[in-house]
This record gives C-alpha cells, sequence and structure tokens, in this order.
C-alpha cells in the first residue's frame, strides 16, 4: 500500500530528498550550540578570557545563522513536497474514477469519493509534511544530544537514556490505542458529507417543506459522531504529554542534583552542566516530537488505506483487445439476459433473461411501476452496467466488442436526473458535441422544443445556467438535456423519464419532431405517462425485472393487464384519450 501511494511523489522526489538533508543540518548546527555555550562559561568567563568568549560567541551566532537557513530551507522544501504530492494524489484518484463504472461508483458512493479526494488526502499531505521534517529532524537530534551528554559525562547521561525508554515505551502503547480510534473516524466523514450534500443539493426542497430543524439535527448527529471519536483518541494522545513533561521535570532535578554535588568535587564544570540541561531539554522535546508524528501517521494510515482502495479499483467495463471503432445502425437485441446489482456478493437479479429484438429506427415506448428495473434496462445498452448473464447487441455486435467511447457516442442517454453545469447554454450544449456550431445547437434546440423559452432570455444562447442549472425550471432542463443528447447525432436516443416536467402538448411536439427529423435513429422512451408513448412502433411493460408484454398501444390494451390498468387509471378509461397524443 504504502509503495503504490508514494508513486504520486513523482517530479517532487528532489524537494522530498532535499527536506530531510536541510533538518539534519538544523540538527547539527543545534547540537554544537550548547557545546560552544559551555566553552564560553569554562574557558571564556570563569578564566576571564575575552577573546575567547568573542571567537566561540562568533562561532555560536554562525551555527545559529547555518541552523536557520536549514530550517527556513526545510520548511519551504517540505511544503512544496507535500502539497505537490497531494495534487498528485488527487488527480490520480480523479483520473482513476473518470475510468468507474456505475457500479464501482456505487461501491464507494458519491460522499465516499468526495471524502477521500478532500479530507483523506489532506490527513496524508500533513502526515508527509510531519514525516519529511520531523521523523529526520526529532531522532537525529536525540540520538546526536545522548551522544553529546554521554562525550561530557556518562554518569549523568544515563538518567537520560532511562528516560528515553521509559517514554518510548509509554508512547508505544498509547498510539497503539488511538490508532484504532483514529480509524473508526473517516467512515463518519461519509455521513458527514452525504449530509452536507444532499441539504445543499435540495436546500429548495427543505425550505419547501419547513425541515430545516430536522436536517439541522441530522447535521449536528454527523457531527457529534466525528466529534465523539476524535474526542476518545485525543484522550488517550493527551495522556502522553503530562506524562513526558512530569519525565522532563524529573530529569531536571536529578541532573542538578547530581550535577551540583559533582560541580563540587570537581569531576564537572558548571558549562558542562548547563550543556547537560540543553541537552536533556532537546531529547526529550525530540520524543514529544516523535510522539507527534506517531500520532499523525497514525490519523494517516487510514486515510492511506481508502486512498489506496481507490487506486487499485479497477474498473469492471473496460475496452477490449480489438475494440470495433464504428456502430452500423440501431439494431438493438438482448438475447437470455439477466442481470444483478452486486452479483459478486451474490445480489438479488433484478433483470431476468430478457429477449428482446429492436430494430434500427424503431420507437419503443418503455412503461412499468417504480422499481420494475426499466433504467437499468436501457443502462445495459450503452454499457453503464455490463449484464450478468447472455448478451446485449448494438448494430449487430455484442456492446463488449466496442470501443467505449465510440459506443457511448453513438448511444445519446438523456438520464433519469437531467445535469447541467454551471455556464452558458452554449457550453452546456457543447457536452453533446464540443465543436458543434451555432447552427447545430439551435437545430438540436429545435427538435427537443426549447427554443422557444431560450429566445425569451435576453442573453439567448449566451444565457449563463448555475450550477445544477437552479435557475431554469425542470421542464427546461430537461428538453435542454434532450438538446445536447441530439448533438451527439447518435444512433440510438434513450429517453429515461426525460419529459416528465414537460406538459403534455410539448411532449407531443418533441414526439413529432423525432418522427419527422430523425427517422432512422432508434428511440427507447421510458415513460409513467401513457400519452408519451401510446404513438411508439411497440410498447414494452416491465414487471419485476421481466417483460410482461410486447406491442402497439391498441394491442396491449386487448393483451396486457399491466398496461390497461395504468391506461385506466391515467384515463378514468376515457376511450377519447387517444386523441391527446
Amino acid at each position: 500500500m504504502l509503495k503504490r501511494i508514494l508513486q504520486e511523489v513523482k517530479e517532487f522526489k528532489a524537494p522530498s530528498i532535499i527536506t530531510p538533508f536541510c533538518m539534519l543540518l538544523e540538527v547539527a548546527m543545534e547540537m554544537i550550540v550548547p557545546y560552544l555555550m559551555a566553552s564560553i562559561i569554562d574557558d571564556g568567563v570563569y578564566a576571564g578570557d575575552m577573546k575567547h568568549i568573542i571567537i566561540t560567541g562568533g562561532w555560536m551566532l554562525l551555527a545559529a545563522f547555518i541552523g536557520l537557513i536549514g530550517g527556513l530551507l526545510g520548511g519551504r522544501f517540505g511544503a512544496k513536497a507535500s502539497t505537490g504530492f497531494a495534487r498528485n494524489l488527487r488527480e490520480s484518484m480523479f483520473n482513476k474514477i473518470q475510468t468507474y463504472s456505475f457500479a464501482n461508483i456505487d461501491k464507494f458512493s458519491t460522499s465516499g469519493l468526495i471524502t477521500r479526494l478532500t479530507t483523506d488526502v489532506t490527513n496524508v499531505q500533513n502526515s508527509y509534511q510531519v514525516v519529511l521534517r520531523m521523523a529526520m529532524r526529532a531522532p537525529s537530534s536525540m540520538i546526536v544530544a545522548l551522544c553529546m551528554a554521554f562525550y561530557i559525562n556518562a554518569r549523568i547521561a544515563s538518567i537520560y537514556l532511562i528516560a528515553v525508554i521509559f517514554l518510548s515505551i509509554v508512547a508505544v502503547i498509547i498510539l497503539s490505542r488511538a490508532t484504532k480510534t483514529f480509524s473508526q473516524a473517516f467512515p463518519k466523514y461519509d455521513e458527514l458529507n452525504a449530509s452536507v450534500q444532499e441539504n445543499v443539493s435540495a436546500i429548495r426542497v427543505v425550505k419547501a417543506y419547513v425541515r430545516e430543524e430536522e436536517e439541522i439535527s441530522r447535521f449536528r448527529k454527523a457531527t457529534a459522531n466525528i466529534y465523539n471519536i476524535f474526542v476518545k483518541a485525543e484522550k488517550n494522545v493527551i495522556i502522553s504529554f503530562p506524562i513526558m513533561q512530569f519525565t522532563v521535570y524529573a530529569c531536571i532535578i536529578l541532573i542538578s542534583w547530581f550535577g551540583a554535588k559533582m560541580i563540587a568535587v570537581d569531576e564537572l564544570t558548571t558549562g558542562q552542566l548547563m550543556s547537560l540541561l540543553t541537552y536533556c531539554m532537546n531529547i526529550l522535546m525530540s520524543l514529544m516530537m516523535l510522539s507527534m508524528v506517531f500520532v499523525m501517521i497514525s490519523m494517516s494510515s487510514a486515510s492511506m488505506k481508502r486512498i489506496y482502495e481507490v487506486l487499485i479499483e479497477e474498473s469492471d467495463i473496460v475496452n477490449p483487445e480489438n475494440p470495433v471503432t464504428e456502430v452500423a445502425n440501431g439494431d438493438i437485441s438482448f438475447k437470455d439476459v439477466s442481470f444483478a446489482y452486486n452479483a459478486k456478493d451474490g445480489g438479488k437479479p433484478v433483470l431476468n433473461e430478457i429477449n428482446l429484438d429492436i430494430r434500427s429506427g424503431e420507437t419503443i415506448g418503455i412503461m412499468g411501476g417504480t422499481g420494475s428495473s426499466k433504467t437499468t434496462l436501457v443502462s445495459l445498452i450503452s454499457r453503464l452496467y455490463d449484464a450478468t448473464e447472455g448478451a446485449v447487441m448494438v448494430g449487430g455486435l455484442n456492446v463488449k466488442d466496442y470501443d467505449l467511447d465510440v459506443l457511448r457516442s453513438k448511444v445519446a442517454v438523456v438520464l433519469q436526473k437531467n445535469e447541467l453545469f454551471s455556464g452558458t447554454i452554449y457550453e452546456n450544449l457543447r457536452w453533446g458535441d464540443p465543436n458543434a456550431t451555432d447552427e447545430q445547437c439551435r437545430k438540436a434546440c429545435e427538435l427537443a422544443c426549447a427554443d422557444e423559452f431560450i429566445n425569451r432570455f435576453p442573453d439567448g444562447y449566451d444565457t449563463r445556467i448555475e450550477q445544477g442549472g437552479t435557475n431554469v425550471s425542470g421542464g427546461q432542463k430537461q428538453r435542454l438535456c434532450i438538446a445536447r443528447a441530439l448533438l451527439k447525432e447518435p444512433k440510438i436516443l434513450i429517453l429515461d423519464d426525460s419529459t416528465s416536467a414537460v406538459d403534455t402538448a410539448t411532449d407531443a411536439k418533441i414526439r413529432k419532431s423525432f418522427r419527422e427529423e430523425i427517422p432512422g435513429v432508434t428511440k427507447l422512451i421510458i415513460a409513467q405517462r401513457v400519452a408519451s408513448v401510446m404513438d411508439a412502433d411497440r410498447i414494452i411493460v416491465l414487471d419485476d425485472g421481466r417483460i410482461s408484454g410486447i406491442g402497439t398501444h391498441d394491442e396491449l390494451l386487448k393483451n396486457n393487464a399491466i398496461y390497461r390498468e395504468v391506461y385506466e387509471s391515467q384515463t378514468g378509461g376515457s376511450k377519447d384519450f387517444d386523441e391527446v397524443g
């Protein structure tokens, strides 16, 4: 896992290597200063040698300046390395997500992927910077300070050694407990992000139903879960600080006690005692820094695992070795097709033994109750999902034989949930074809009956759409999405309940323009309204993942109880309803 994560350092290897060396330089200079200070006291102040004080003081200033430069460079290169590392991680994760099928995205959830791209990467970034700087500085400072202390006086330095061993054991025990708790926190961030995402995207609904207090309560619960977990983890970590402080003060008292006795019998000088006290602080502060490094690593280890899962996840929908790069026509065939979500985990099939043949240019209506798998059926055509069993054919070939980009460019899908992006109407339309001319955009909008409202806008096609299309109505959004799909010049057009927010008169106009202007395109129309499909060449009725009936409007009225029931519920049994379509 760590090896794969560190591959994202890439072009930031140089600053990642330079940073620890800068920290070593800073440590070396810091360790020289106490030794020079002892020399000033013993050989300068007590001996009354001003020349020695000035020369040694100059060396101290030089050492301090070099250490300052090392620290500044270490901070600069460390920040560059860690932020660059985070940038590469986010780019690699985002690029990987773009290759995912719907099944892969379902596995992680949208809010989970957002958390991994933001909070988890930030944790790893902070940890990486701490490791580059503190993980090199703290142990080297502790080791050098111990060596210097033993060089000055081994008997007193043994106090440090005992303290280091004691604090190391305490740190391992505390941090091992904290790590388990930290790992529980990050899945809770997914819940928090899900709460925020749903609330912000549906804020109009929240206000319309006066549900602000309930949403606030839900958000408070999500934040409370994270708070409680981190408090529990920090309780474990925080214990280490009073223990370390107690150890520091105990060491200072013991060193002062034994040092004073040794000075009295000329076994130790005053300067050496001051140096030992300084090294004592260096050693124990280094231990405290190391404990913080371990805290950061324990926090980021869970994040690294979550990032690693995204990076190694392979899409279950990939291009074949020698993909077909042209879709011959809009013929569609389902041959003994069954499909189950999470089939590997024994998921229950939602489509069962579908056999279906659709000729190029046909208009096919698809009806069925909620949960009858209408959307799932059409999702298999453009390989948004792959059939669990059987084969889906387009243009006489298995969809798995096509290049994915080619297949999806010729199978235009207007999804049930319409999405528009911030930008002008022109910019949104050109998602269908980046090279589309203004005239082509206008023509597509005419077919989708979107030109009617666009021409009423002061800025026309240059009108800016807010993120999510919040400044246009549901019906306007649907018509823009249909126009966007038409710009792909598809051979198969799938409308997944894409005119549900459009009035019946406009719906009829759209279907009429499809018949007259794009007769050669195969059109699959999922609808809840009978009026939207009754003039189709054939209508497919789905029930619990199976085909209940296929035929024209009149045939199904005679032969299919489900269709007849829907028709009568919407018309009250009126025979004049046919005229509405």
